[in-house]
């Protein structure tokens, strides 16, 4: 089911999902571009804790954020020529160091996208104020 959102509750929603995370969880984030994926991430990284601001990492593919319990990563995979390129990332570092590991554009890493805790996908609506989100 796909719940209407403002920015407002969407970030309200992240922060709560993220306070709620067990250690060691993986939240993947689906949608088209400019759908809220990097908002609902940020929101996320705040209920863990993550008190610099989490930016989207497309150009450096990882960013590693400090929670109130440990790391955070946030992968952005958009740029990924094929998953092929996702092979040369410390997937198993990122899952046994991470707090949680978010990942946008989980699809165009295919296999090596390790099991989701969480997954979600993001839709744009009719309305511009407004963002859908699907839990999966």
């Amino acid at each position: 089911m796909i719940r209407s959102l403002t920015l407002a509750e969407l970030e309200a929603e992240g922060e709560a999902l993220g306070r709620a995370l067990a250690a060691g969880a993986v939240v993947t984030l689906e949608g088209q571009l400019g759908a809220g994926k990097t908002t609902f991430v940020q929101a996320i990284a705040r209920g863990l804790g993550v008190a610099a601001g989490a930016t989207s990492p497309t150009y450096a593919l990882v960013h590693r954020y400090r929670g109130l319990r440990g790391p955070v990563f946030h992968l952005d995979c958009f740029r990924l020529r094929s998953p092929d390129d996702a092979a040369d990332l410390d997937w198993e570092g990122l899952l046994r160091e991470g707090d949680a590991v978010l990942i946008e554009w989980p699809e165009r890493a295919g296999a090596w996208v390790p099991a989701p805790t969480r997954r979600f996908r993001l839709h744009h609506l009719e309305d511009p104020e407004r963002r859908g989100l699907e839990a999966l």
